[in-house]
């Protein structure tokens, strides 16, 4: 069921992404959001009822509510036309929680792509908090590609491994996770990161 969801979250995510690199209006883009917050708020509840007392599950079941409040959160913010520092510092409280059920992954569950995988999304949405907490502007552009990036890495390809049973917990998948999102962070500050502007002061016009 939350592999389903997980699908859906790169969805949602590939077109914030065109979003932010302004090839989808913020409106159109709402419903996306609405949709998949939705889905990403009913599958939790239905597999918190599923779970009864087995702590694993509870926990598992937990960590989709931060997407699904996020996604509603940004579905509603747009629609309504709200400020978006609510969004951006209810992304930093995701972000930090990422990195609890990054370490969950990794040496409870171990489930060590998804340690990865969390770890990345911790990195994403401090992005977000960047750009729509602080309002760092000039952030923008890298968080898309990054987004983007996130959006196939992140949730289309495990989904698909999950839903194809081609998924393994060790780290012969989570090194090439890891090596790929390192690159690809990196890689995307050096080609479309924030460009350091002169500090020399402007040209006074001629008269």
């Amino acid at each position: 069921m939350g592999n389903v969801g997980l699908l859906y979250v790169g969805a949602v995510l590939f077109i914030n992404a065109m979003m932010l690199l302004g090839r989808v209006e913020a409106r159109a883009a709402a419903l996306l959001n609405l949709f998949v917050g939705a889905l990403q708020v009913v599958l939790p509840t239905l597999l918190l009822v599923k779970a009864g007392d087995d702590l694993a599950a509870i926990t598992a079941a937990s960590g989709i509510y931060l997407f699904g409040f996020t996604y509603l959160y940004v579905g509603i913010g747009l629609l309504a036309g709200l400020d978006t520092t609510g969004v951006g510092w209810f992304s930093l409280f995701v972000s930090v929680t990422a990195l609890v059920f990054s370490a969950i992954n990794f040496f409870d569950v171990k489930d060590h792509p998804f340690g990865v995988i969390w770890l990345c999304w911790s990195f994403l949405w401090f992005l977000f908090f960047v750009v729509l907490g602080l309002k760092r502007e000039e952030y923008t552009r890298y968080t898309g590609w990054v987004t983007f990036v996130a959006a196939w890495g992140t949730a289309v390809l495990p989904a698909f491994l999950l839903l194809t049973d081609h998924y393994t917990t060790g780290p012969a998948l989570a090194v090439p996770f890891a090596v790929c999102a390192v690159v690809a962070v990196a890689g995307l500050w050096v080609l479309v990161g924030p460009r350091r502007t002169s500090s020399a002061p402007p040209t006074p016009p001629a008269a």
